[in-house]
């Protein structure tokens, strides 16, 4: 059998694991139909909602970059400089759910063959709010879409039943993906934000309500930075910032050891790995760890804003890969997907010095017995 890039992911067949995740790159029809053309396995649609937003005035995306000569990272365009990460503020779709539904359908009888997953967000505060997410689900599948990704990670949503703050509510994740996935003919992947302290506990709530797949991780919510000249932020309306999302090279150690929470929580199950991934040797770490696809949104913005040098690397990456491990049987994903994810340990249980013991933080108890031999050496 030879090697191939294809695979199947929550029962969906992919060209390639490769998508375009849901961001800037995915706003339109006109750059989806241009990504597929590209040669990307998948791609997310810029999340859809009920309600129009209104984004901020300026730029929504920035980029730093960093100085290998000097300490410097900055947004300012200069010579000689690495991408370090992206930074943007931006919110949802700013196209009501009518504009989005005959594009939907367009791009599947275009490129039918290729996944098309439907990124959506409603509320949650209440019976209207949920039935949002029944209305978002019904109207995009009846257009074909392959799949929902659940919008529970946008971390800069002013209201607290939206975005990364039902990410971080089991309960409401229980709740959301419940409603989803009664409406739903196709799988359900829910994307979780970053942004909470043991990421397995809320992707166990969406496992138990029914979730297909998790993705993760969106981006890190951070600030820009203040210039030391001028001492106003690098991005600022009006003298005035607030919250965005850090992403890009930057996270992609931070993404990795979210989503080996998940995957060593959860081995059985379906991931899709997104943060700082523009070539084959970051898509492999995902893949190690147990994911099944990928996601890509940084590279893909800085290359034609949808990535066809991406994806010609990554796909060429992984076929140059399978041929160098042709030896040990590796033809598919799946003979290599999660193969280090039994690596990943307690703290406790990486080896100390032979001459040290190691007591889990505590002291060593010194001229005691042990505590469960007190008790046999009492006279009876």
């Amino acid at each position: 059998m030879s090697a191939s890039v294809g695979t199947v992911f929550t029962g969906i067949r992919f060209e390639n694991p490769f998508l375009l995740a849901s961001a800037p790159p995915t706003e339109s029809d006109t750059n989806i139909l241009r990504a597929f053309e590209a040669g990307w396995g998948g791609v997310v649609t810029k999340t859809i909602g009920m309600h129009p937003v209104v984004n901020v005035k300026g730029p929504k995306t920035r980029f730093l970059r960093s100085s290998p000569d000097t300490a410097q990272i900055s947004m300012e365009k200069r010579a000689n400089t690495a991408l370090h990460s992206s930074w943007n503020w931006e919110l949802i779709s700013d196209k009501p759910l009518d504009w989005w539904l005959p594009r939907l359908r367009r791009i599947k009888d275009a490129y039918p063959d290729r996944v098309l997953v439907a990124s959506i967000m409603a509320g949650s505060e209440d019976d209207r709010e949920l039935d949002h997410w029944r209305e978002l689900a019904e109207a995009c599948q009846a257009q074909g879409v392959d799949a929902f990704e659940l919008n529970l990670s946008c971390p800069h949503m002013d209201r607290e039943d939206m975005g990364s703050n039902i990410g971080k509510n089991c309960e409401l994740i229980d709740t959301v993906v419940r409603v989803v996935k009664a409406a739903a003919r196709v799988p359900v992947w829910v994307k979780l934000t970053p942004t909470t302290t043991n990421i397995a506990k809320e992707a166990e709530a969406a496992f138990a309500a029914g979730a297909d797949a998790i993705s993760s991780s969106n981006t890190f919510t951070s600030l820009p930075l203040v210039d030391p000249q001028s001492l106003e932020f690098e991005v600022h309306v009006e003298g005035k910032v607030s919250y965005g999302g850090l992403g890009g090279p930057a996270i992609l150690p931070q993404s990795l050891a979210k989503m080996a929470q998940m995957t060593t929580a959860f081995p059985d199950r379906s991931f899709s790995g997104i943060g700082g991934i523009s070539d084959f040797t970051h898509a492999l770490n995902y893949f190690l760890l147990g994911c099944g696809t990928v996601q890509v949104c940084t590279a893909a913005m800085l290359d034609r804003a949808i990535g066809p040098t991406i994806i010609s690397g990554l796909i060429s990456g992984m076929q140059a890969f399978l041929e160098q491990h042709a030896g040990d049987g590796w033809r598919t994903l799946d003979d290599f997907r999660g193969i280090r994810r039994d690596r990943i340990v307690a703290h406790s249980e990486i080896k100390r010095p032979d001459a040290k013991e190691y007591f889990g933080g505590h002291d060593a108890r010194e001229g005691y017995a042990h505590p469960a031999s007190i008790a046999t050496d009492l006279p009876g």
